[in-house]
């Protein structure tokens, strides 16, 4: 080998050696933005795709104050911590809210990205005023909950269904709703595809993503003006090492096609967070009884603010499926 070729050699081997380092460095500084529970995260501050407001509608005055009032409720209302071992042995908490006369009708509530249970203070007491038992819960690396990583629905499914097996030990007659809003949404449509037991009745998810590599990938060039590729393919790499999931696997598309749980889906046309065209997608694919409810004017996570239009419309699907 000549001079000339090993210096080409080894200059070869250190731009590649430089480009791994960087495309590490980077997929690393990504997966603490989005996966590390710990990291603070700039970007959901002042952020106007998470504003909350309804630019094109005027908000229900009731609604606004249920909210306020919620807020206190959910602290001072009698309810019982419950924890779960999940299947990788974190310590997850939940909240029940148990009606005083025995029902069999249950609702699991879960929250939305670095959110935790009692934020859900609101629907909460909605489905406990509706005659519901509800189970909120932390999902892992959130609120009380256990874990070093934000598993964005993939390995809070199976957190799910242990919750779900927990509620059906204690009451085998249990008829069992899921509801989640965001990342919660996206939590309940990926649990959908799994064997769940005939306790679990129907599911309501709330402006839930198609997939956790989608999301992100919209969020990187919406706040970063950045393509997917390099940056997603390193940062994926990353949380298979770290978090022990791949970003395209934890697909909410591809579990609602093994569903057979009736589906209500709902989103706001005016959210640009968790892209409005996402839901018609997740629609399409369920194949189960399934229902859709678009809110005009409505940002991210901000249907629910419709009062009556949103909450008719969940009594209305899911007492088709609950007795």
């Amino acid at each position: 080998m000549t001079k000339k070729m090993k210096i080409t050699l080894i200059t070869s081997l250190v731009v590649v050696i430089v480009i791994v380092v960087g495309l590490g460095f980077i997929g690393n500084y990504f997966y603490n933005l989005a996966l590390n529970p710990k990291a603070e995260r700039p970007f959901l501050k002042n952020n106007p795709d998470l504003s909350r407001a309804m630019p094109t509608m005027k908000l229900e005055d009731q609604e606004v104050q249920e909210g306020k009032l919620a807020k206190i409720w959910i602290e001072t209302a009698p309810h019982n911590q419950v924890t779960l071992t999940s299947y990788d042995g974190l310590k997850l908490q939940g909240y029940e809210y148990m009606q005083e006369r025995s029902t069999d009708r249950w609702v699991v509530v879960a929250h939305g990205y670095s959110g935790y249970g009692k934020q859900m203070a609101q629907s909460t007491k909605k489905f406990f005023d509706q005659g519901y038992n509800v189970l909120l819960v932390d999902l892992r690396g959130h609120g009380e909950s256990e874990g070093d990583y934000i598993g964005m629905g993939w390995h809070d499914r199976f957190d799910m269904m242990g919750w779900i097996n927990q509620i059906v030990e204690k009451d085998p007659q249990s008829q069992i709703m899921l509801y989640g809003v965001s990342m919660g949404g996206a939590t309940v449509m990926m649990t959908s595809g799994e064997n769940l037991p005939g306790n679990v009745k129907v599911i309501v998810e709330d402006c839930g993503y198609t997939s956790a590599y989608d999301e992100f990938a919209y969020q990187l060039n919406r706040l970063f003006k950045l393509p997917p590729f390099p940056i997603m393919t390193a940062s994926n790499l990353v949380a298979e090492y770290r978090a022990g999931y791949d970003m395209k696997e934890a697909s909410a598309l591809e579990q609602v096609k093994k569903s057979k749980t009736p589906m209500l889906f709902i989103h706001g046309d005016q959210d640009t967070f968790v892209p409005y065209e996402m839901v018609h997608e997740l629609y399409q694919a369920a194949s189960v009884d399934k229902d859709l409810l678009i809110v005009e004017g409505a940002g991210h996570g901000g249907a629910h603010l419709a009062g009556a239009v949103y909450w008719n419309k969940i009594w209305d699907f899911t007492n088709k499926y609950m007795k």
